[in-house]
């Protein structure tokens, strides 16, 4: 519908201006259904060429509209602003498209099978997987979904940092608890874990227990004396831990890489080595450096220690430069603010290597803390994890579908509280339920008329002229947009927010309309209209990843 008013006005354009291959049309749709269905400020950016009022330049304007049957009236208001009101029987259409389309509704082909990588979670398997970790699942996984819906070829993954000090420091906590040493022993490591799973493990290793994770299976030796099999057991053991999180969370990947990998493989050497060829690399204090000031970053950084070993963004470079080879054009990153300091170096790099990276490669969508809150207080441990409140805590106390709407509702870079209450609460203050409930209440009405939906499509939509059911039509209209707006802001609470809006007019309509009328015309346009509704809802839900039940 845009394209259809945006080519009316470029031909009234033509009347008034030359020549009009760079003029751009914006049409945007108004708050108020009062003024129309699309508004146009292409007036006011006329006015400083043509040298007029922009009221004027927007007379002239509809004056020389072609005529169309899509378009009822038009109006100005304001300075200059067009607003364009669509006939009834436009916007009936939108009812017909969707029961056509089904689940397909609101999607595209805007990426063009083009292949990306959404990295996310990627947590170190040193614990359980914590509440920042779940909103970068729940942020990642729509992303995924949305880029989906576009036509992107998605590619899911989780890069275990599986190597370094963490794992080092999980290593002792884990031989120290098996030694018998309780976490408030002096002996016990300064730098070590506490939580109730590291008893856990040791248990299991001293057991001899198998742990299986994604494409390993670990059996532990039982010998206290050999870390490097409590450290292989450690990290199976709590990879496997968090598979069981995400499988709760309903999150799924296509590939798990390692960073210990990047080592044993020798990729690490081998990027280290073409990144001093390129002359972009230097020694001093008996250290090796990167010259990321190359790359507007505000000073050299360390690659290489004095003490040996390499600084944490190098393997990262390298991992992202398989990414590369492996031929995504796009990736996008979902990660903690805390990584806000690697992106520059990360990018540095890669760019310092010259392989035909693009600047600004890779995105990064970066999520802000999760503050949970019961009972108007934070909470702020968890029994198992010893120092953190824990995914699975939350999926335990208000489900899976909850859980992840209210982490992925709200922009990823503004801080969250998760009000436990609140997402437990069935009330209409609770966004999850109440657009659960607008699906269920549909599906309800439907299930009393009993007829069949499928026959809908070719129905007469007429008697869909209600300003309720305008209202309805025009938000359904919207929904395609959305979903595209989305990917492209990498902004999956954009759905969440539309979600809410689209469950409002339906509840409104619901409150204020009888659908099982006598007359046969106006029973079954309703019921096509709620159908559509129902379509789009379920649509909106899935891109979440939450579930459309049928009855509450």
């Amino acid at each position: 519908m845009k394209d259809i008013i945006s080519n009316l006005l470029l031909q009234a354009a033509q009347t008034l201006v030359s020549d009009t291959s760079q003029l751009s049309i914006m049409l945007e749709r108004p708050k108020s259904a009062e003024h129309g269905d699309f508004a146009c400020n292409l007036a006011m950016m006329l006015a400083k060429p043509l040298r007029q009022n922009p009221r004027a330049i927007a007379e002239q304007l509809v004056a020389a509209l072609p005529p169309s049957e899509v378009i009822a009236k038009v109006e100005i208001a304001g300075a200059g602003f067009i607003n364009f009101y669509l006939a009834d029987t436009t916007k009936q259409l939108i009812v017909k498209q969707i029961l056509e389309a089904g689940s397909q509704f609101g999607h595209n082909s805007t990426g063009e099978g083009e292949k990306v990588q959404v990295e996310f979670v990627s947590a170190n398997p040193t614990g359980p997987l914590h509440v920042g970790h779940g909103r970068g699942a729940a942020v990642g996984d729509c992303l995924a979904r949305l880029l989906a819906a576009n036509g992107w070829d998605v590619t899911r993954e989780f890069y275990y940092n599986d190597a370094g000090a963490q794992i080092d420091n999980l290593t002792k906590s884990v031989l120290a608890r098996a030694q018998g040493l309780a976490t408030d022993d002096p002996s016990f490591p300064e730098n070590g874990y506490h939580g109730e799973y590291i008893a856990d493990i040791a248990k299991a290793y001293l057991a001899k227990e198998t742990v299986s994770a994604d494409d390993i299976e670990v059996t532990a030796s039982g010998d206290l004396a050999n870390t490097e099999s409590i450290r292989n057991f450690s990290v199976a053991y709590l990879r496997h831990e968090q598979d069981l999180d995400l499988r709760a969370f309903q999150i799924q990947f296509d590939v798990f890489s390692l960073e210990s990998a990047l080592y044993s493989s020798g990729k690490v050497e081998e990027t280290v080595q073409a990144l001093i060829e390129s002359g972009k690399t230097y020694e001093s204090e008996d250290a090796l450096w990167l010259k990321t000031t190359d790359y507007d970053d505000d000073k050299d950084r360390v690659m290489r220690k004095k003490e040996g070993g390499y600084t944490y963004f190098v393997p990262d470079v390298t991992y992202h430069l398989e990414k590369w080879n492996r031929g995504f054009t796009k990736v996008i990153n979902e990660q903690g603010a805390d990584h806000h300091s690697t992106i520059t170096r990360v990018r540095a790099g890669l760019q310092a290597l010259d392989v035909g990276i693009p600047e600004g490669w890779p995105n990064y969508v970066l999520h802000q803390m999760v503050t949970v809150m019961r009972g108007g207080e934070e909470v702020k441990l968890s029994k198992r994890a010893g120092s953190y409140v824990t995914l699975r805590d939350l999926i335990e106390e208000v489900g899976c579908d909850a859980t992840r709407f209210f982490l992925a509702a709200r922009r990823a870079d503004s801080q969250l509280i998760f009000d436990i209450d609140l997402a437990r609460a069935q009330t209409n203050d609770n966004p999850v339920y109440y657009i659960q409930y607008a699906h269920a209440r549909i599906c309800s009405v439907l299930s009393q008329w009993g007829g069949d939906v499928a026959q809908l499509a070719s129905r007469d939509l007429s008697a869909l002229s209600a300003p309720s059911e305008a209202t309805l039509m025009q938000k359904l209209s919207e929904f395609p947009e959305v979903v595209k707006n989305a990917a492209n802001e990498l902004a999956p609470h954009m759905v969440a927010n539309y979600l809410k809006e689209c469950a409002s007019d339906l509840h409104s309509y619901y409150n204020d309309t009888k659908f099982l009328v006598d007359d046969e015309a106006t029973k079954l346009a309703r019921m096509a209209l709620i159908s559509a509704t129902q379509q789009v809802l379920k649509n909106g839900l899935d891109l979440l990843g939450l579930s459309a039940p049928s009855k509450m």
